[in-house]
């Protein structure tokens, strides 16, 4: 992906990772020690320590995290509409329609 696109792409996959970071340093582990390594890595629920997903026999399923991914930037795409939407009917209550 090349110019302006490649910032667009960039900005999306760094929102995308902000989710798993802060359950991981809401959790009390350091976010970068697992953001840098490539090894898939979960949360145990009952130590609360970090594991490897596919030693405990967990596998995610790609249809899932396609439309999980293909619902979220629906919803974000709202959200920022409806900001637009409010933004543009404040400043046409201003005098002058400003």
């Amino acid at each position: 992906v090349k110019g302006r696109v490649r910032l667009g792409v960039q900005a999306f996959a760094e929102a995308l990772l902000i989710i798993p970071k802060a359950i991981a340093q809401n959790a009390g582990h350091d976010q970068h020690e697992y953001t840098t390594s490539k090894i898939p890595v979960g949360i145990d629920i009952t130590t609360g320590e970090a594991m490897e997903p596919k030693s405990f026999g967990i596998y995610d399923n790609y249809r899932v995290k396609k439309q999980l991914i293909h619902s979220s930037t629906s919803i974000a795409t709202n959200l920022i509409l409806v900001d637009e939407i409010l933004r543009a009917g404040l400043s046409s209550l201003r005098p002058g329609g400003q």
